[in-house]
């Protein structure tokens, strides 16, 4: 499934290139009739931009699967098979939801936390999901020491040391999760936030970073590691700082 958030736009935009890189009759700059794609190349270019980013969303190998034109005058023409196969993908996807009643609840990156997506979003766009969740994880952690007021420590570290129960020291603050009334339920939730940042940066962000020649995360699955982050970063952003006087 595509889960494309506005399907209508998506077949908006594949059409309007599909009709521009429809193959018509046309006098070629040699002065000699020939045949061409209808519209002017800068616009085809300026809208090919846009429908790359559609089939990234639903397939991010299409490249591999993008056959290249013989002809000079018809460059487009391996595009336009991908705009009609995308056409085709949402028109499928749409009729499948509606006969299977598949009306799960669907999550988009856009609404995730903003140090997450934010971190994210330029990387996630070109299709290196991977790298996205991976710039999302810098940012989040940047975004806590900034919050923090330190330079000292970095991620698995600086949430032990943030979000343990003890009591602040000189140079050393702490994020309370909750407010620190003693009770079971404010040391569980620091235990927890705690652990779940470890497992995060432990499991998430340093394979992501640290290991060669991973294959490309499929966009579910990447998008599963980015609502992790997400989470992460709405406790830590909602989250008060407590330092000595």
């Amino acid at each position: 499934m595509t889960n494309i958030a506005e399907p209508e736009w998506a077949n908006e935009q594949l059409d309007n290139f599909i009709n521009m890189t429809t193959v018509v009759d046309k006098r070629l700059p040699s002065g000699r009739a020939g045949r061409q794609h209808a519209g002017e190349e800068d616009q085809i270019t300026a809208q090919a931009v846009i429908v790359e980013r559609i089939f990234t969303h639903i397939d991010p190998e299409w490249r591999e699967n993008l056959e290249m034109s013989m002809s000079p005058d018809r460059p487009w023409t391996g595009h336009r098979k991908l705009a009609v196969r995308a056409k085709a993908t949402i028109a499928a996807d749409a009729e499948i939801t509606e006969k299977l009643g598949n009306n799960a609840p669907q999550i988009s990156a856009a609404a995730l936390h903003p140090w997450a997506w934010e971190g994210a979003r330029s990387l996630w766009q070109s299709g290196h999901f991977r790298e996205a969740v991976t710039a999302a994880a810098r940012k989040i952690n940047a975004e806590t020491q900034n919050k923090l007021g330190r330079r000292d420590l970095s991620e698995t570290k600086l949430f032990q040391d943030s979000l343990n129960d003890k009591q602040p020291v000189a140079g050393r603050p702490k994020l309370r999760v909750v407010p620190d009334d003693g009770s079971d339920t404010f040391k569980s939730m620091q235990r927890g936030v705690m652990a779940f940042a470890e497992g995060c940066f432990a499991a998430i962000r340093n394979p992501n970073s640290h290991e060669d020649g991973l294959p490309e995360l499929p966009e579910h699955e990447a998008l599963e590691q980015l609502a992790a982050f997400s989470l992460l970063a709405r406790w830590i952003d909602s989250a008060t700082v407590e330092a000595t006087s």
